[in-house]
This record gives structure tokens, sequence and C-alpha cells, in this order.
């Protein structure tokens, strides 16, 4: 399968989902004649009709919906305890209140309402994070009309997502910024480069592979290609677009990143993701046995992250960057879908 062919979209460039973007940076991806993606993890279904609405306002180009499909834990009082314990002396230092009621967004897995959500819209792609949902859960989203695609960690993952009906597999190497899709394992250490993930996974599948991890400019794109992916996926280098729409203290650190400015942490949520070097990744990790499965490390450190996000610092906010971030530049998202796609073979 022609990935870009069968999208419908004129260059095989993929915007990653990226949990914080809005509909305004995907519309101009696609737009531009790549696929733009929203993440919708941590949307309600009304801020997703919201977000597709918006996005259709400005293209009838094809457009990615994702979706998180993790097991939500267990409650876990001593463990919280615990990590509220840790984050004490921070609430003190900025002089919050421990016992202060938090809210944020949740990240809520694919189900039922999310499966109606997507018979509604239809969106042309869309794709899973940490493995599929439910079988019966899987195929509306097939009977929607939808192409499905799946991040996969390793040789297995991706043999497994192929065998589980996916259209297409995303291999996303260790390079990648945000969190790791591994689902058939919990082992982060071993995680595989690009360079050696897209390969393999070419050789292991009969469907089309989607190169993720490090990519940022033609240089990667056409690598990618050349190690036998059909498309690539491209998250860090949008984030530098004004589209993006992220925090002045997250754009400030990844304009001044360097190569080995990231690091894989659990302490931001709960679940492995490579980010940037910031005070509680330093402090608290960067992996701590202490921190609650994900989603639920984010929720006592939520006060922190908005409190120091006001005074303009990005000490408790996670800083999702994959490893090619000094790559990256100022640009608008269409000039960047542009940029890469000179790296696509003719």
């Amino acid at each position: 399968m022609d990935v870009a062919a069968a999208i419908g979209i004129a260059v095989p460039i993929i915007q990653a989902p990226m949990v914080g973007t809005k509909g305004h940076l995907a519309a101009a991806v696609s737009a531009a004649g790549g696929l733009g993606s929203l993440a919708c993890a941590a949307l309600t279904p009304d801020q997703i009709r919201a977000e597709v609405a918006q996005i259709r306002r400005e293209t009838d180009a094809p457009f990615n919906l994702n979706f998180f499909c993790h097991e939500p834990p267990a409650p876990d009082a001593g463990r919280e305890a615990v990590w509220r314990a840790a984050l004490a002396p921070y609430y003190e230092e900025l002089g919050l209140d421990p016992a202060a009621p938090v809210s944020m967004a949740n990240r809520a897995p694919f189900d039922a309402v999310m499966a109606d959500l997507v018979a509604e819209l239809r969106p042309r792609v869309v794709s899973f994070h940490f493995g599929l949902p439910a079988a019966p859960l899987l195929r509306r989203v097939r009977e929607a009309g939808c192409l499905i695609l799946c991040s996969a960690t390793t040789v297995r993952e991706a043999r497994w997502l192929a065998e589980h009906g996916v259209d297409a597999v995303i291999a996303q190497g260790a390079e990648a910024g945000g969190h790791r899709g591994l689902f058939l394992s919990e082992a982060h250490a071993s995680q595989i480069g690009t360079i050696a993930l897209v390969p393999q996974i070419a050789d292991a599948v009969d469907v089309p592979v989607v190169a993720a991890g490090g990519i940022a400019d033609p240089r990667g794109v056409a690598a990618a290609f050349a190690l036998g992916a059909s498309a690539v996926q491209v998250g860090t280098a949008y984030l530098r677009c004004p589209e993006a729409g992220i925090s002045e203290p997250y754009r400030a650190a990844l304009a001044t990143a360097r190569d080995e400015d990231t690091v894989l942490t659990n302490v931001l949520t709960g679940r492995p993701a490579r980010g940037l070097l910031t005070r509680a990744v330093r402090d608290l990790g960067p992996i701590s046995a202490a921190a609650p499965a994900f989603p639920g490390a984010a929720l006592a450190l939520q006060p922190l992250r908005m409190a120091a996000e006001a005074k303009g610092s990005g000490d408790f906010s996670p800083l999702w960057s994959g490893q090619a971030a000094a790559l990256g530049r100022d640009c608008s998202a269409a000039d960047l879908t542009r940029l890469l796609a000179r790296g696509v073979p003719a």
C-alpha cells in the first residue's frame, strides 16, 4: 500500500499527534499536503468535536485522530502517599496547599464513547498509542471507513499489530519525543533506535511502515525511505511552528536544546517518555519507582506545573522532545511540511 495515496495526501509526511497542540496545527499540515494529527487522549468528546470543526473550517484535506489504549491502573493509596511526600518540598517552596483539590485533563483510553465519536466524525485516519483497543471497538473504527495506524517500538509489537489488522505500523524509534508506545513489555531501557528499528520492522511485516523518531529535516526523511519506510512521522520539529501554540518556556527550551538534553523519564506521567531535562526530572528521576502508574503521576504535579508556568518556568512541565530538537527551526507548519517533502524520493 502506498500510504500517501491510500490516505489521499500529496506527500507522505505525518505530523505526530502531541497532547497540548490543537486542530490549528493539524489543519495547517493537512492543508500543506501532509497528514495533520489531533491528540485526543486528553480531550472530552465535545472538545474533540470543536477541534475537528476547526480543522474542517480551515481545510477539506484528510486528518488523523489519535487515541491512547493504556490500561487504567488500580488505585494505590500507598504509592500515591509516597509520591505526594516527595513533592511536598516543592509545594512549600511555591506556597501551595498540598491538600487542595486538583483538576486536570484526563488521559482516558479509547472506549465505546470515543468509538461513537469516530463513527460520527469519520476522520480519514485513526491512530493508536500503547497498542490497540478491544476487537469490537477496533471493528467500529474500521466500519467508519477509517485507516488504522498504531505505534510499535519493537519488531514483536509490529508483528502483533499487523496480525491484528492495522493498515500501517508506526516504527517509533528510541529517539522520538513523548511517550514510548510500548505495550507488549515495559522494557524501556532496551528500546531500539530508528535506524535499526525501521528496516527490521519493514522486513517483518507485510504492511507499510511509517518511520518516527529523530526526523526533523529532509536528510532524515530520505534516510527513513532508504531504510524501507513508506512515510515519516515528525513531532518535535512541528512544535517550533507558531500553529503549535505551546508555552513560551517550552518554546524557549526547544530553541536552545542540544542533542544530549533529552532523557527517558516516568516522573511526569507514570510512563516512560522522552523529554527535555527539567528540574522535576533531575530531582525526582529520571526513572522513579515511586511515580504512580500512568497517568497518575501527573495529577499531583499539576499545581506545581501551573504555578511555575505562571512565573515563566518549565521546571515541572512535560517538555516532550525528541533527540533531534536542535535541528528544528522557527517556521510555519506549511513551510516545514514542504521542507520535509524535499527528502521524499522522486
